[in-house]
């Protein structure tokens, strides 16, 4: 274990500190701040600031010519109001890390600790803080901004917590390992009328009516495999608060989930043309926005093997998973060099992700740094 009882007392500490000052996508300033100041008693080559955003990376070089391997973890939080009693709990209303962020960034902090007393013998490791994970554009942003072609990782790992199973157990998929998604708005336009007059204008209500059965039918989830998608009606909206006005405005809004990358495509299609068919049945102009889209994520076999042999080496019960329903950012990384996500379980009896009263278990942050390290010193030394 190259990380000592008072680093992992440190780093304990350092999660709750980033967890009572939570922030939200794209504006991750002061928790950049908070981990760069870790990380420059750590003497980095190199830090390299503003990356896409509030994004930081951390880079290592070895002795020796070799490839390098970058490790992700996300710097945001929700927009949630937690739930809790625990003296660390957000302090700031409205905001708090319910996913997990928090404790993945203090175990890559306690890779840099152990990289300051060790550097690899050859390549380079990069620690990269990412931002706006939770809204899906903080990879592709980091990907363009023209700093990151100073990094050129050939491998890349990240790793998640996953509440439901057993605490530090892991699970690891081959292939595809966690759904792409998007999220579609619809905003349907009409005339408004008097409610007494209905007819005088045109009204969205049919066309939602139908959209939120239709819409829902193109995906119903079930076993998550090859054929797999799921729509989600998450908001729908009609008129205005009024009694005397017949609605001349409506939209709705749908995640679309899929395994694949081309079958999203394809949902894509089929929701889009459901949308306009019922829009124009009842004379409606309509507009489509996209949000949030994540591209799937999957793994490579070569990073897979790397860390299940880390996983076997540091002695950490895994099985072989199936992709996750949730989407993650990274799958933007996949495109970019072979990569590979880690789940390790939070506990059968933790809070789901994103629940308000959800805290990430201290213990796992020992356990992620391990398996995340023997990667790196078993591919660089």
């Amino acid at each position: 274990m190259f990380l000592s009882d008072p680093d992992v007392a440190e780093l304990v500490a350092f999660r709750r500190r980033l967890h009572e000052r939570p922030e939200l996508s794209g504006e991750e300033c002061e928790t950049a701040q908070a981990v760069r100041d870790f990380l420059e008693r750590t003497h980095p080559d190199r830090l390299i600031d503003n990356l896409g955003g509030h994004g930081l990376a951390a880079v290592y070089q070895g002795a020796k010519p070799g490839p390098c391997l970058m490790f992700r973890a996300e710097l945001d939080a929700l927009p949630i109001a937690e739930v809790s009693a625990a003296p660390h709990r957000s302090r700031t209303l409205g905001k708090a890390h319910l996913c997990g962020h928090d404790g993945h960034m203090a175990a890559l902090a306690g890779l840099g600790l152990g990289l300051a007393r060790a550097r690899p013998e050859r390549g380079r490791v990069v620690l990269l803080f990412q931002p706006a994970e939770e809204v899906g554009a903080g990879a592709e942003a980091v990907i363009l901004d023209p700093n990151f072609a100073a990094i050129e990782p050939d491998f890349v790992f990240a790793w998640h917590n996953m509440p439901g199973m057993p605490q530090a157990r892991a699970s690891i998929a081959n292939g595809p390992a966690a759904c792409a998604s998007r999220g579609l708005r619809a905003i349907l336009h009409g005339k408004t009328a008097h409610a007494s007059a209905p007819e005088a204008g045109l009204a969205p209500t049919r066309a939602l009516a139908r959209l939120m059965t239709e819409l829902a039918a193109l995906g119903a989830g079930g076993p998550v495999g090859d054929g797999y998608s799921l729509v989600t009606i998450t908001h729908v909206e009609l008129g205005a608060h009024s009694f005397g006005v017949a609605p001349g405005r409506g939209e709705i809004w749908a995640t679309l989930r899929t395994v694949t990358d081309a079958a999203m495509a394809a949902l894509v299609e089929r929701a889009e043309r459901l949308v306009r068919d019922a829009a124009s049945a009842d004379g409606l102009e309509v507009e489509i926005v996209y949000r949030d889209a994540f591209d799937a994520a999957v793994n490579a076999p070569e990073a897979v093997e790397m860390v299940t042999r880390a996983l076997d080496a540091e002695g950490v019960k895994w099985s072989a998973g199936a992709p996750m329903r949730p989407s993650e950012d990274f799958g933007r990384f996949s495109a970019e060099a072979p990569s590979a996500l880690l789940l390790l379980g939070a506990g059968e009896g933790c809070p789901s992700l994103h629940n308000a009263d959800y805290d990430f278990p201290d213990a796992l942050i020992p356990v992620a740094a391990r398996v995340m390290m023997r990667v790196a010193r078993d591919a660089l030394g």
